[in-house]
């Protein structure tokens, strides 16, 4: 299987640079597998000198990191030991920060009891008789297709999904310091009548968020 390879001395197969023992490398002198930077010895890294994976950095021993010389796991800071650092030499897993408010507990600490995880859809079917007249001028193939593939950017990838998932918002909704205005501005979600419930409060019917009815009881 030498002959996958484009480069010289390589023991894998795929590679396109030099000296790689392993598999599907672009850079040289790498012993795992899928590395575009150089001298790695773990996987999927895009930085040089890494021996853990997964890192965009340079000379990271950890795991996931995009800052540089991190014996840590996910951090985006450089020399810390810790874990989700954004700073420098630290040996701790930061406090976390959520909707602008510091919360009594570390990132790590936070991300094993939320999952924060959403698969965005990256692209819709539009049918033809959706598509706008500049659509159609640039997708040539809408007549025989009857439509064309829409990409969908940042805010309307999430906004399709809150749309297409109204059972799974109460994990966002139920967030330590939820704020819709932040929430709104970053990823282009905005509250709707579906988030607001009326509740009798002294005797007075009151219209409040989801949230905060649960949060007083007043709801389940």
């Amino acid at each position: 299987m030498k002959d996958t390879n484009t480069g010289i001395k390589n023991s894998g197969n795929w590679n396109s640079g030099y000296r790689n023992s392993g598999d599907r490398n672009s850079g040289n002198r790498n012993s795992g597998n899928w590395n575009s930077g150089d001298r790695n010895s773990g996987n999927w890294n895009s930085g040089d000198r890494n021996s853990g994976d997964r890192n965009s950095g340079d000379w990271n021993s950890g795991y996931r990191n995009s800052g540089n010389r991190n014996s840590g796991n996910w951090n985006s800071g450089n020399w810390n030991s810790g874990d989700r650092n954004s700073g420098a030499f630290n040996r701790d897993c930061p406090k976390m920060r959520l909707f602008e408010k510091d919360l009594d507990i570390t990132v790590q600490e936070f991300y094993n009891n939320n999952n924060l995880f959403i698969d965005l859809p990256l692209n819709v079917w539009v049918d033809k008789s959706d598509m706008t007249k500049e659509e159609k001028k640039e997708n040539n193939s809408w007549e025989t297709t009857g439509g064309f593939l829409r990409t969908l950017d940042y805010k309307d990838a999430h906004r399709k999904w809150w749309a297409d998932n109204s059972d799974d918002h109460d994990r966002f909704l139920n967030l330590p310091g939820f704020d819709w205005e932040i929430f709104t501005e970053i990823t282009g979600i905005e509250q709707d009548s579906d988030d607001e419930v009326d509740v009798t409060v002294e005797g007075n019917t009151v219209r409040i968020s989801r949230k905060s009815a649960k949060t007083l009881g007043l709801i389940k």
